[in-house]
């Protein structure tokens, strides 16, 4: 039987047609949990980052780290697992990262006007008419975010995205359910040899563009009956080298028969490619109020390959902790309103697994000594030697995995 998968703006009833779908057909959910959970246990990173991917907010870092890239491979390694087994309905974002080439799978959007939207978020969350717009734009950021990354369009409703377009302020929840069980009946959705096909391939290209996620490489993939080609999207300096890496790495990963390489459309801009390295510390986070010191710090370290960050004041410094974790922070003492003191009293509080190295040129005896009892890894002076201040935070970013 074919597979069902389901994309919907929030307040369209969806909920409601998903479980009568389950009711009718007796198929089996998936929810995005449920492939981030898979996604997580094959690869040992946490569900949190996985989930994390579906959201519009990408962290700050992960031009450094890669880790929305590396969970999106992860997350279609699991899905492509899961569709070895008919019978299901895949639920939200998940559904879209199944290439349309697997032609045995129902890919369904319901949508709403904003005017039924609106009303269903009044009732459901009894706020107002402008609190419930708020909620539901919030909603549609995420899914016009991860349309646009995977399509490069802006409009998460476009229709040649979809098998089906169902409108549910049209249509009742009763007869959309019928709509999609007469569209798995038909012929041409059904599962065939090649569409199967198709899915090995999906699960080939996944595997490679994990194993290459592994190496530290962000680049393109596809597969097709093993012969798997890489697309470099980025300018390399020694494009000949990289090339044999990469199809050094492709060529391990199980079946793959052959590989190639080729350059895409974004090979000729200014940017430069680079493999990321697991060793060094890429979520750095800079809290200082001297804005041209803290900015020229962070080019300095991204010189070294470390990811930075900067936030210029304690309020912004905890906010971004808590949206993106980061790794080490260096945090100067003296900024307006709330000081380093308490920052780092915080952060070791709700955050502990972060490492908070002083860096301040203001400091005293007695405020080393109360930092070093609030748990700070290391207390520094300005000006410090960029060599020292590298060797610190690859010492704290050690500790950082370690714990």
């Amino acid at each position: 039987m074919p597979v069902i998968t389901i994309f919907s703006g929030m307040y369209c009833k969806a909920d409601e047609v998903v479980q009568k779908t389950i009711e009718k057909t007796g198929y089996r959910l998936v929810t995005d949990r449920d492939v981030a959970a898979e996604a997580s246990k094959m690869s040992g990173m946490p569900e949190s980052k996985m989930m994390k991917v579906f959201s519009g907010k990408t962290s700050v870092f992960n031009r450094f780290t890669h880790e929305k890239e590396r969970s999106i491979a992860q997350l279609r390694l699991a899905l492509a697992g899961m569709l070895s087994e008919d019978n299901l309905i895949i639920y939200g974002f998940s559904g879209l990262l199944i290439p349309r080439n697997i032609t045995h799978t129902l890919q369904v959007c319901i949508i709403a006007d904003v005017k039924l939207r609106t009303a269903e978020a009044m009732k459901n969350k009894n706020v107002s008419e402008k609190e419930a717009i708020g909620i539901i734009e919030k909603n549609d950021a995420d899914n016009f975010s991860w349309v646009n990354m995977l399509f490069k369009t802006s409009d998460p409703w476009d229709a040649s995205l979809y098998d089906i377009v169902i409108p549910t302020n049209k249509v009742d929840a009763d007869k959309m359910v019928e709509i999609i069980h007469e569209n798995i009946s038909h012929e041409i959705i059904q599962p065939t040899e090649s569409s199967k096909k198709a899915v090995s391939d999906f699960t080939v290209s996944a595997s490679v563009e994990v194993a290459m996620a592994k190496e530290g490489h962000a680049v393109g993939i596809s597969a097709r009956d093993g012969a798997v080609t890489i697309t470099i999207n980025t300018n390399v300096l020694m494009l000949g080298r990289l090339e044999e890496e990469l199809k050094s790495i492709a060529s391990e990963v199980p079946g793959v028969k052959t590989v190639e390489t080729r350059v895409g459309k974004g090979f000729h801009k200014a940017d430069i490619y680079r493999k990321y390295d697991f060793e060094m510390p890429s979520k750095v986070l800079l809290v200082d109020d001297e804005r041209e010191f803290v900015q020229t710090l962070s080019e300095r370290l991204q010189m070294r390959d470390m990811g930075a960050a900067v936030a210029y004041d304690g309020d912004s410094a905890l906010k971004l902790v808590n949206e993106d974790e980061p790794e080490v922070m260096i945090l100067d003492l003296k900024m307006p309103g709330i000081d380093g003191f308490e920052v780092l009293k915080r952060i070791k509080k709700d955050h502990p697994e972060i490492e908070v190295i002083i860096l301040t040129g203001h400091g005293t005896d007695a405020d080393e000594e109360r930092c070093m009892k609030l748990g700070a890894f290391a207390y520094l002076q300005k000006p410090v030697d960029i060599e020292i201040l590298s060797d610190t935070l690859k010492k704290a970013y050690a500790k950082s995995k370690q714990e």
